[in-house]
């Protein structure tokens, strides 16, 4: 049987990576015959997070939905309702950001697992990531392993959860990207940088050699920093003429 996944498409750098990771052949990619992408629908504060989530799955030739989860989630101030400064530490949560969202990989890849549980995918992508700057508990691989037995036995069928990402630096994480050359007829460097969205204040009027945003938020900030170490190490090229 050919194989499928899932791949948790948010618009960012990181899932846009694994996006492209799940079509690439193996043993670079995840080599599956058959990917579809999901995104969700939260309350997050910028709509363009899903629009170029679409733009990015549409390039990708793979389909595409939106979860509506709108009023499951609080407590961050990545959400619309209740914005704030994303460079604060969390009110709730002392030594995490205010960008922090409580249960959202939780509620994710529940509903991940169970939107591929009728479709016949077992196996889920995402762009956890443990070795980011911002240390969300629910980006740890402790996490996603113990998330992935609970849903084999919720579902009492094996689901797995792959993250790529997960040991790598955003330097590394560019690096894949790179590597990963052509698929499906896109280059995928210049599908994340030209198509994905990491900014916090969802502004893409401003172009730089790592794409859209502003160095006045921590996303920004570790992707911008992560590109110019990839730059540094060779891993992409020095392109000050996108500046």
């Amino acid at each position: 049987m050919p194989s499928s996944a899932l791949v948790l498409l948010s618009g960012g750098q990181d899932s846009t990576t694994c996006l492209f990771w799940a079509l690439a052949p193996a043993p670079l990619g995840g080599g599956f015959d058959r990917v579809q992408a999901l995104a969700f629908d939260y309350g997050q504060r910028h709509a363009v997070e899903l629009r170029q989530a679409r733009t990015i799955a549409d390039q990708a030739g793979v389909p595409f939905h939106v979860q509506d989860l709108t009023g499951l989630l609080s407590g961050s101030a990545l959400l619309a309702d209740e914005a704030g400064d994303t460079d604060q530490e969390h009110e709730r949560a002392p030594g995490l950001p205010a960008s922090f969202v409580p249960g959202r990989n939780a509620l994710f890849l529940t509903a991940a697992a169970s939107y591929g549980f009728v479709r016949g995918i077992a196996d889920l992508v995402g762009g956890m990531c443990q070795t980011d700057a911002s240390g969300y508990p629910d980006c740890r691989l402790s996490f996603v392993e113990s998330q992935a037995r609970t849903l084999s036995l919720a579902l009492d069928a094996e689901v797995a959860i792959h993250t790529p990402l997960m040991t790598r630096t955003k330097a590394e994480t560019w690096k894949l990207a790179a590597d990963l050359g052509t698929v499906r007829g896109v280059d995928v460097l210049e599908a994340v940088r030209e198509h994905s969205h990491t900014d916090y204040h969802g502004d893409r009027t401003q172009r730089h050699a790592w794409g859209y945003g502003r160095l006045d938020n921590p996303a920004s900030r570790l992707r911008a920093e992560g590109w110019a170490e990839a730059v540094r190490q060779g891993w992409v090229p020095d392109d000050e003429s996108a500046q």
